[in-house]
């Protein structure tokens, strides 16, 4: 293992850190891409097997479990592990919009991993050095992505790189030169297609679900040819008419061809079976049931089809009627274990309920009860009557203990509780259990899970809501909330569904886990530190400073006998933690220290160099432009209409504001929000302020 790579990135990061901006010299690749190993037509067999030399899935194998079975970094030995190199991926991903969320994908000696805009490297496990770059060039007037521009890994398979981009194209890349051997567009991002999730190579396909269940289209799953790109199966996640379950949607409307139930991440397969299994995002509109009575099969449900075919095999609904915005976009995990002393087929998806849903994955029937619970009503938002309970234990409170100031609590802010078009209901939890994949120890039975602990309110269930969407298909209005979250990270034995330990966190748990032999669970934090707790009790046994935040999950394997563990520092938007662009090698004969605790303080980060932004003088707003920069910046947060974003994240734009205070205000950041002043021009703030108050604040007048 060579480390001569390794001062030169390092003294970039201290420039990184001190110049803010994050701007880096594009530097070409370096590496010799004849060392690369072109991977082979995976079998079925070589994708189920626990992962030693490389990570060839998303998920480590095809079970999804993110557990590697290597122990040679252990409980003893951890706090010996340190950086061998940090690798710059040429300022990639450094955008505010941008999600770095990826897990990396690991064969015979390279790493591959890609960025929040979509950009692809192969990364030399010996030296560091990027072997070739993949540049998406995203359009970001093209790409829709309803929450910031998340993406969450790669595919890999018959010497060929898949890379699910945020404008809905599935590209393949050459493996060995990172050269476009074909490139499809998959769906129409006009509608609100994106791909967020790891493609999924499998028996010659490559299988990806679409988000876009927030902004009215109707989900699927698709499965493509390898080697060329052409569709081989289509399975839509909102039945059609004739199909099981289009019953459950209302017959006198077009609302079903809009419903949502989008797979935002990848799926999980049996190949004995020939089972693929994914779980469904919330129905459309979100948070307006009175345009959809029925239970709006299949959203928010767990749902296995024929992987060959595509056909359907069966489906749990784990939420009948949702209008809490209570989608599974947690990966499902699958397991063999032992139950009433009988060796059973299992699987397991955590949820933004709280609750982790245990499945027989050959029938679809719980494994443990789930019992169907009277829950409250709400006529105008034609209220499911019962819904799935699983016995066991919520991973996150399920009511609000007392009431928040200005709010009266309704039915103590239980989950279920219903609201209408009058006074904000609040409730909990609020997406306890987000996208951070869970892993899972096969040993020991034991899921490792990220969660959160807050709680959410809106009113809403207009009845004179468009069937047809626009550009965002909410249906309700989100309460204003100022309250803090708590992460919470659980361990939780899938044989009794009960809590094996459960911490809180300062901050909000925001980044997936990967669990090993050694008896560790590796878990990113916010604020940038990579960290690794005992499994057996959540005590952390080490930790390491990077300098962005790590909201990706690890890949751990073996390399020349030695174990290394490497993870993207990116950062990601909803965390609002700090953009880098690093790539980050651990092993325990690393040399490199952590960085100083505050290396990946996002404050200030995108800060203009001077704070006063001067109106520019006889010069009118370009509105077009200004409304995509305010998609690109501003939609996550402040939502369509600029009365906050479905999560309620930004404030509401009122024509309190001025021209000079929106430039002001979006140059040199305001509370949580981050600083766009070196990411705009003047003159493109002054569009997209002109732009707020011309067409959103305007239209409310």
């Amino acid at each position: 293992m060579r480390n001569g790579f390794v001062p030169t990135v390092i003294g970039a990061i201290c420039a990184y850190g001190i110049v803010g901006s994050g701007e880096i010299a594009a530097q070409e690749p370096s590496g010799d891409r004849d060392a690369i190993v072109p991977a082979p037509a995976f079998t079925g067999a070589q994708l189920t097997e626990l992962p030693r030399g490389g990570w060839l899935t998303n998920g480590g194998n095809v079970y999804n479990q993110r557990y590697s079975p290597l122990r040679q970094i252990n409980r003893e030995n951890v706090a010996d592990l340190k950086a061998v190199w940090r690798t710059s991926l040429n300022g990639s991903g450094i955008h505010p919009r941008a999600g770095n969320q990826a897990q990396p994908i690991v064969h015979d000696g390279v790493i591959y991993i890609v960025t929040g805009e979509n950009d692809a490297f192969a990364v030399d496990v010996e030296s560091g050095e990027t072997l070739w770059e993949y540049v998406a060039d995203i359009d970001p007037n093209v790409a829709r992505p309803c929450c910031g521009w998340s993406v969450r890994g790669l595919g890999l398979g018959e010497g060929l790189v898949f890379v699910g981009r945020l404008d809905a194209r599935l590209v393949a890349l050459d493996q060995r030169t990172g050269e476009v051997v074909w490139d499809i567009q998959a769906e129409d991002p006009a509608v609100g297609f994106s791909i967020t999730s790891a493609p999924l190579y499998y028996d010659g396909m490559v299988i990806t679900g679409f988000a876009g269940g927030d902004l009215g289209t109707r989900g699927r799953v698709n499965a493509y040819d390898a080697r060329s790109g052409e569709l081989i199966w289509r399975f839509y996640t909102v039945p059609g008419p004739g199909e099981v379950g289009h019953e459950t949607w209302p017959a006198d409307s077009e609302v079903w061809m809009y419903g949502g139930a989008s797979v935002w991440q990848t799926p999980a397969i049996d190949p004995e079976l020939g089972l693929i299994y994914f779980s469904t995002s919330n129905p459309g509109p979100v948070l307006n049931g009175n345009l959809r009575p029925g239970d709006n099969l299949f959203s928010v449900s767990i749902v296995a089809i024929d992987v060959a075919t595509g056909e359907y095999r069966w489906h749990f609904q784990q939420v009948h009627h949702d209008i809490w915005d209570y989608d599974s976009p947690n990966p499902i995990i699958l397991f063999d274990a032992e139950y009433d002393g009988v060796m059973r087929k299992g699987l397991a998806q955590a949820a933004k309920t709280g609750w982790v849903y245990i499945l027989d994955r050959e029938t679809g029937e719980p494994l443990i009860g789930i019992i169907e619970t009277p829950v409250m009503q709400e006529p105008q938002q034609a209220t499911s009557p019962t819904q799935p309970f699983p016995i066991g234990d919520a991973l996150v409170p399920q009511f609000i203990d007392m009431p928040l100031e200005g709010f009266t609590l309704v039915n103590d802010g239980r989950i279920f509780t219903p609201f209408r078009d009058d006074e904000p209901v609040l409730w909990k939890p609020l997406a306890a259990v987000n996208w951070p994949p869970s892993s899972y120890d096969p040993v020991t039975n034991t899921m490792y899970i990220c969660a959160t602990d807050s709680f959410w309110g809106a009113t809403g269930g207009d009845p004179d809501y468009p069937v047809e969407p626009g550009a965002l298909y909410s249906g309700s209005v989100v309460a204003r909330i100022q309250s803090p979250r708590r992460g919470v990270f659980a361990a939780l034995d899938v044989t009794t569904n009960r809590l094996v330990w459960r911490q809180q966190w300062v901050d909000t748990c925001y980044s997936g886990s990967v669990t090993t032999a050694g008896g560790l669970v590796f878990v990113g934090r916010n604020d940038g530190r990579l960290t690794a707790l005992d499994s057996s009790n959540g005590d952390r046994l080490w930790e390491f400073q990077t300098d962005g935040g790590v909201n990706a999950t690890v890949s751990t394997f073996e390399h020349d006998g030695e174990q290394f563990v490497t993870v993207l520092a990116g950062g990601t938007a909803l965390a609002r933690s700090k953009k880098s662009d690093g790539l980050w090698l651990f092993s325990l004969s690393g040399e490199i220290d952590s960085l100083p605790r505050g290396s990946a303080d996002p404050t200030g980060q995108f800060a203009a160099p001077a704070a006063a932004v001067a109106v520019p003088e006889d010069r009118e707003a370009d509105l077009a432009h200004g409304e995509a920069v305010y998609r690109q910046a501003c939609f996550v947060c402040h939502g369509d209409d600029g009365q906050g974003g479905q999560h309620g994240a930004g404030t509401a734009l009122t024509a309190a504001l001025t021209v000079e205070s929106i430039m002001s205000t979006a140059a040199n950041g305001m509370n949580d929000m981050p600083a766009f002043g070196s990411v705009y021009e003047t003159e493109e703030l002054h569009d997209l302020a002109g732009y707020i108050l011309e067409r959103l604040v305007a239209d409310r007048e």
